[in-house]
C-alpha cells in the first residue's frame, strides 16, 4: 500500500515544532536535572516526556490518522528520527515514542482487534501506556525459529511459560507482545503473538544488563504459568512469526536514521572542534590529515543518507524492502561507527574522556553492528536475495 505522508508544508511545521521542543524544553530540562543517557530513568520521568510530546502533536505522529496520528510516510519519519538523535538529548527516544511507545507498535495496529486497540494501543499512542516486543530468547536470537516459550490452551485462556532475553523497554512497560509456540509441530506457523499484561501473576522482570553505552534499556522477562485470555492473541493464531518478521524489516530500516543522527552529531562536533583547537599556531582544521578525515566523514554521511532515502521511498511505494533494509542496516551501522571513530581521533584525548559526548556516541554506535540483527545476519539476508533473484531470472518464461 502506497504511503504519501503529509503535505510538505505541514511536515516542515511539525519538524520545526519537534526540534523546538527538543532544544528549548527537553535539553534545558536534562541540564537542570543532571540527566544523561546513562541515567536510570523512572517510568514517571519517561511518561512526563511522552505526555508533553503528545500535547504538542508529536508523539504518535507516525501512526495512521484513524489511530490518532498524522500518517507520516516512512521517508518523513526517517527525517524526524535523524533530527531527534542528532540533538544528542538523553531522552531523544521519548519524543517520538521509541521507548515503548508508538514507534514500537507501528503497523501492528492493523492486526489488532477493536478491544486490543482500546485497551492497549490507543493509550500507548497517547503516552498513557507503554509496551515492548519480546521475541529474543537465550537460544533464539538471530535464529528466531528456535523460540522455546510455550503457550498451552486451557479453556478460554492460554498458559505461558518461558524466558525472553534482552527485551528493550521491558522495565518500564505495562505490557509485552510475547512470541510463544502454540503448535510445536507446525514450525514457524505454530508461533503466536500474545498481548501480556506486566501485572499478570507469574510475569517477572529481571536480569538487567548494562550495555557498553551505559543505558538502562534491556531486561529479561520470565513467564511462569502466566494466564492470558485467548482474546489477547494478536494477529491470529499461528501468525506470530510472520507478524514479527514483517515488523523487523521496517524496524531495521528505521534504526538507520538513528545511527545517522548519532554520526551526524559526532561529525558536527568534529568540525567545530577542529576549527577551535589550535596546534603549532593554527587550527587543526588547516592540517590535511584532519581535512581528509572530515572529507571521508562527510562523504560517508551523504552515502548513508542517500541509501536511507532510497529504501524509505521504496517502502512508501508499498514495495518489498527486505534486501534494502538489510543493505541499509549493515552499511549505515558500519559507516556510522567509522564516522564516530574519526571524530574521536580528531578530538584526541578529549574524545577518549567519558565526560565528552563524542565518546558516549562512539560506544553507542558500536552496539548497532549487533542490535536488530548483526552485520553478518544482514549479509546473509542480502545474499539470499541475490540467489533468489538469479533463480527467478533463470526460470523459463511461460509460453516459450
Amino acid at each position: 500500500m502506497k504511503n504519501a505522508g503529509i503535505p510538505e508544508a505541514e511536515f516542515n511545521a511539525l519538524r520545526e515544532k519537534m526540534n523546538a521542543f527538543i532544544y528549548d524544553e527537553l535539553i534545558p530540562l536534562e541540564k537542570e536535572q543532571g540527566l544523561t543517557p546513562e541515567t536510570c530513568f523512572s517510568r514517571e520521568q519517561l511518561e512526563e516526556i511522552w505526555k508533553r510530546s503528545y500535547e504538542l502533536g508529536i508523539y504518535g505522529c507516525n501512526l495512521p490518522a484513524e489511530f490518532g496520528g498524522l500518517g507520516l510516510s516512512i521517508s518523513q519519519l526517517c527525517i524526524l528520527k535523524e533530527d531527534a538523535t542528532r540533538s544528542n538529548a538523553a531522552l531523544y527516544g521519548c519524543v517520538l515514542g521509541e521507548n515503548g511507545g508508538p514507534m514500537r507498535i507501528g503497523y501492528i495496529l492493523n492486526q489488532a482487534t477493536e478491544g486490543q486497540l482500546e485497551e492497549y494501543f490507543i493509550p500507548t499512542a497517547q503516552g498513557k501506556r507503554a509496551g515492548c516486543f519480546a521475541l529474543t530468547e537465550p537460544q533464539a536470537g538471530s535464529d528466531a525459529t528456535r523460540i522455546q516459550t510455550a503457550a498451552v490452551k486451557d479453556g478460554d485462556d492460554y498458559i505461558l511459560n518461558g524466558h525472553k532475553r534482552f527485551i528493550t523497554a521491558s522495565r518500564t512497560a505495562d505490557y509485552a507482545i510475547i512470541m510463544a509456540v502454540t503448535d510445536p509441530e507446525a514450525g514457524t506457523d505454530g508461533v503466536t503473538a500474545f498481548l501480556v499484561d506486566a501485572a499478570s501473576e507469574g510475569y517477572q522482570i529481571a536480569g538487567e544488563y548494562l550495555p557498553m553505552s551505559g543505558q538502562h534499556i534491556d531486561n529479561d522477562i520470565y513467564l511462569k504459568d502466566v494466564r492470558v485470555p485467548a482474546c489477547n492473541i494478536l494477529g491470529g493464531l499461528g501468525n506470530g512469526f510472520k507478524l514479527g518478521m514483517n515488523r523487523i524489516n521496517i524496524n531495521r530500516l528505521l534504526q538507520c536514521p538513528t545511527m545517522l543522527g548519532h554520526a551526524q552529531f559526532t561529525y558536527d562536533r568534529a568540525v567545530d572542534y577542529a576549527n577551535r583547537r589550535e596546534q603549532f599556531g593554527r587550527p587543526i582544521a588547516n592540517f590535511q590529515a584532519i581535512q581528509h578525515m572530515l572529507a571521508d566523514m562527510k562523504t560517508a554521511l551523504f552515502a548513508c543518507r542517500s541509501m536511507i532515502e532510497a529504501a524509505a521511498a521504496k517502502a512508501d511505494r508499498g514495495e518489498d524492502i527486505r534486501s534494502e533494509a538489510s543493505m541499509c542496516k549493515v552499511f549505515v551501522a558500519e559507516n556510522a561507527f567509522q564516522i564516530a571513530d574519526k571524530s574521536v581521533q580528531i578530538h584526541g584525548s578529549v574524545g577518549l574522556t567519558q565526560s565528552d559526548p563524542v565518546e558516549w556516541v562512539f560506544r553507542r554506535l558500536r552496539m548497532f553492528r549487533v542490535l536488530t540483527g548483526s552485520s553478518e545476519v544482514q549479509r546473509n539476508t542480502i545474499a539470499k536475495g541475490i540467489n533468489k533473484g538469479w533463480q527467478k531470472a533463470q526460470a523459463p518464461v511461460k509460453g516459450q
